[in-house]
C-alpha cells in the first residue's frame, strides 16, 4: 500500500506565526480535508509528519495537541476521511534531535511503522524544510503553495522537476489523477 506523508500546519490547516495551541485556533484549509479522504478512498494510507516546537518552548502541552489532532480526526471523520497516524517533533530548533525536520527521523519512523520502503511513499509538503526531510529520505515530493508555498517556492526557483500546485486538494487530484 502506498504511503502519503503530509506536514500539517500550512497543507492540512492555516498556519500561525503564534502556533496552533489549541483545537479552537485549528482551521481545515479548504479542500484539504476532502483531499485526504479522496486519498483514503484511493487506497493510500495518510501519515502526517510535523514539527510542533510549541511543546518545547512551552505554548501547549501534549494533552493540547492530542485535542487539536483528536478535531482534525473527527472532522475528517465526518466526510468518510482519517489519518493513519501522526508522527510529531516535540523538539525545538536548538535541540540537535534527529526528528525535526529536515532532518528525516519523522519519515523513518512512518517507513518503519508501516512497512514501507522509500519506492511506496512520497510527501507533500508548504516548507523548505519539508522538501529537504524528503530529499535527505530519499522520496518523492510536492510542494503546496499554501502555509509557507509561495515564499518556499522562491526560494527553490533553481530547482526543476519538484511538482508545485495550489494546495493539497489539487495535487491529490494529480497524484490520485480523481
Amino acid at each position: 500500500m502506498k504511503l502519503i506523508v503530509l506536514d500539517r500546519d500550512g497543507v492540512i490547516n492555516q498556519d500561525s506565526a503564534d502556533y496552533i495551541k489549541s483545537p479552537e485556533e485549528w482551521f481545515p484549509i479548504p479542500g484539504s480535508l476532502q483531499a485526504i479522504a479522496d486519498l483514503n478512498q484511493s487506497g493510500y494510507r495518510v501519515v502526517i509528519a510535523t514539527n510542533q516546537s510549541g511543546l518545547a518552548r512551552g505554548l501547549f502541552d501534549i494533552d493540547a495537541l492530542n485535542a487539536i489532532h483528536n478535531k482534525m480526526q473527527n472532522e475528517l471523520s465526518r466526510i468518510g476521511g482519517h489519518i493513519d497516524g501522526i508522527f510529531f517533533c516535540p523538539h525545538g530548533p536548538k535541540d540537535r534531535c534527529h526528528c525535526r525536520k529536515p532532518k528525516p527521523g519523522l519519515l523513518h519512523q512512518a517507513s518503519h511503522r508501516f512497512f514501507s520502503d522509500t519506492t511506496s511513499i512520497h510527501s507533500i509538503g508548504d516548507s523548505l524544510r519539508d522538501l529537504q526531510a524528503a530529499d535527505n529520505f530519499g522520496i518523492g515530493h510536492t510542494l503546496v503553495l499554501t502555509g509557507n508555498g509561495m515564499k518556499t517556492r522562491d526560494e527553490i526557483s533553481n530547482r526543476k522537476g519538484i511538482p508545485i500546485f495550489e494546495d493539497l486538494f489539487r495535487a491529490v487530484q494529480d497524484l490520485t489523477k480523481i
